[in-house]
């Protein structure tokens, strides 16, 4: 008589156990499913298994699949590339992979009853905990509150993956120059796609420097602020594993050679002039000089631009240099507030946000709603070009202005106190850490951040998750060190 002990044993005669005929079922019901679904149009299913192995991995595996995450968060592109406009446009892979982690990680905490209180009770983590309140608090106010709470939540769950449960990732001391070198491995490939676009249309100027890195990074400014962060990252990994054999060694420079001649011809001024302060700051811990002195230097210098603000722009505004594709003009023109519309239009923009702030200092206009509101504040005289009547092309060139517009003096706060935390605790480890490798790392990620802080003056992609991943990543990776890797130093 036929049973099912009979079946199992044939199955198991002919395909070995019988895990493997069930994957053979599957398969072979994906082949005929694929088939019928490509019959009536339907051209995805072929998805299918990717998700299903992103699923396993965030289930079983997230240290790794985190790690993946870090190298494909450079080709990620936005949802609206492939389908128009949208409603809701999300980097694809990255973005929904992000979301999934956050979901996980949340239902873990809520299982397991808590997360490491090391890190949730960390000054960093107390300063983005301040930093998120707010921002809640100016999404209920808020003008347009639908705007603000979208952009609250794309805001939580990169935090939440890329500082939270990067913090667990990085409790080994190799997942962090891991993740650095994932990333950086797929940004390279990026910036190599984009020097093979700039051979067949020509090195000319930052124009085509824009077009050749879509549809990757939005511009070349978002695309050469990664690409000054991971030049100080490779070059502080180089002098890190300094035992390396002679091939990772080799590979280190090349790489880094590769970032240096991408950051050069991205033709992004901010970021330039991000790595020379960088390198200034790098100097000034190998002379021994406190990070509260070079702050105080530094906020000295903007002190006295405010008070001479005057004297200063009539002098810049004699420069008439335009941006350019010869490096030496385009370098000299970075002053000119005069004629080059780039300069111009952020001044532009960061006049409107002072206005802005001006009119509703405490709880600003709404976290995202600047781009929304800010036409009504610019004035004829301050436009250019590039300008528009509606205000519909882009946000406040600032992390420290954009808050100040849109979530008041507090949400400037806010992000300022995450600053501050992240580099006294860096410069702490420097200073005091035992182990080379942990004081070399430490230096490391504040000169990377560094750069970041400096070109946020000018720009701001937080919104994204392109310099995400690296920030919040790096910030976690500070953090990591001081709970994880130097226990003793806390206890100071």
């Amino acid at each position: 008589m036929f049973s099912l002990n009979t079946a199992i044993r044939l199955i198991e005669k002919y395909f070995g156990r019988i895990e493997y005929f069930g994957v053979f079922l599957i398969s072979v019901a994906y082949v005929f499913l694929h088939a019928f679904f490509l019959l009536h149009g339907f051209e995805y299913l072929f998805l299918a298994p990717i998700g299903m192995a992103v699923l396993y991995l965030a289930l079983f595996h997230q240290d790794k699949l985190l790690l993946y995450l870090a190298f494909l968060v450079p080709f990620s592109v936005p949802l609206t590339y492939f389908s128009g406009k949208l409603p809701l446009n999300l980097s694809i892979p990255s973005e929904p992979i992000l979301i999934l982690l956050m979901i996980l990680l949340y239902i873990r905490v809520l299982i397991e009853k808590g997360f490491d209180k090391s890190i949730l009770l960390h000054p960093i983590s107390l300063a983005i905990f301040f930093y998120l309140s707010w921002m809640l608090m100016t999404s209920i106010t808020s003008e347009m509150p639908v705007v603000s709470f979208k952009f609250l939540i794309a805001k939580i769950w990169f935090i939440s993956i890329f500082y939270f449960l990067a913090t667990q990732l990085f409790v080994r001391y190799k997942n962090m120059i891991r993740y650095g070198m994932y990333y950086t491995v797929g940004l390279a490939v990026v910036a190599f796609y984009a020097f093979s676009q700039l051979a067949v249309k020509g090195i000319t100027s930052q124009h085509v420097a824009s077009k050749v890195v879509r549809p990757f990074f939005n511009d070349h400014t978002d695309y050469a602020a990664a690409l000054a962060m991971i030049l100080v990252f490779i070059v502080g990994v180089f002098f890190i594993r300094r035992k390396a054999s002679g091939f990772l060694k080799t590979f280190y420079l090349g790489i880094a050679f590769l970032i240096a001649g991408a950051l050069i011809f991205s033709y992004t001024r901010a970021a330039w002039l991000s790595v020379l302060i960088a390198l200034g700051f790098y100097f000034g811990f190998r002379l021994k000089i406190r990070l509260r002195l070079m702050l105080i230097i530094l906020a000295s210098l903007i002190a006295l631009f405010f008070t001479f603000k005057t004297d200063i722009l009539i002098a810049l505004e004699r420069n008439k240099q335009d941006s350019h594709k010869d490096f030496s003009r385009h370098i000299s023109s970075i002053t000119n507030i005069s004629t080059d519309a780039s300069n111009r239009e952020r001044l532009n923009r960061w006049a409107c946000a002072i206005r802005m702030f001006k009119e509703r200092p405490l709880f600003g206009w709404g976290p995202g709603t600047y781009q929304f509101q800010y036409a009504p504040f610019q004035k004829r005289s301050e436009m250019t070009i590039i300008s528009t009547r509606r205000g519909d092309v882009g946000n406040a060139h600032s992390e420290y202005l954009g808050p100040l517009a849109e979530q008041g003096i507090l949400g400037t706060v806010g992000f300022l106190l995450i600053i501050v935390t992240t580099l006294a605790t860096a410069s702490r480890l420097y200073f005091r850490a035992k182990r080379r490798k942990v004081r070399l790392l430490a230096l490391t990620l504040m000169l990377s951040l560094m750069t970041y802080y400096v070109h946020g003056i000018m720009n701001n992609f937080l919104d994204g998750d392109k310099l995400s991943a690296l920030f919040w990543g790096f910030t976690a990776m500070i953090a990591a060190l001081d709970v994880y890797h130097t226990p003793s130093l806390r206890k100071k």
